[in-house]
C-alpha cells in the first residue's frame, strides 16, 4: 500500500515480502493495522468508533490493530 501526506513520513516502509509478493519475510502487517494508523492520524480512536453491521455494531480494529509508528513522522 501507499500512502502519503498527513503526517505520513516520505520514504518509509514497513514489512518485507518475497520475490512474488506471497510471503512475509519480516513481519506481517494486517489491514487492520492499516485502519489503526490512519484513524490515528486522522486524530480519531478506533476504539470508540464503530458501525453498524448486520445488526450488531462493529469496529474496523475489532480483533486487534497496532498503529504503525515506523511510519509516522
Amino acid at each position: 500500500m501507499w500512502m502519503a501526506g498527513g503526517d505520513v513520513k516520505g520514504g518509509s516502509s514497513v514489512g518485507e515480502t518475497d520475490e512474488f509478493s506471497i510471503a512475509a519475510l519480516e513481519r506481517t502487517i494486517h489491514i487492520r493495522d492499516v485502519h489503526a494508523t490512519i484513524l490515528d492520524l486522522m486524530g480519531l480512536n478506533d476504539e470508540h468508533l464503530t458501525y453498524l453491521h448486520a445488526g450488531s455494531f462493529r469496529k474496523l480494529t475489532e480483533i486487534g490493530g497496532e498503529v504503525l509508528t515506523e511510519i509516522i513522522a
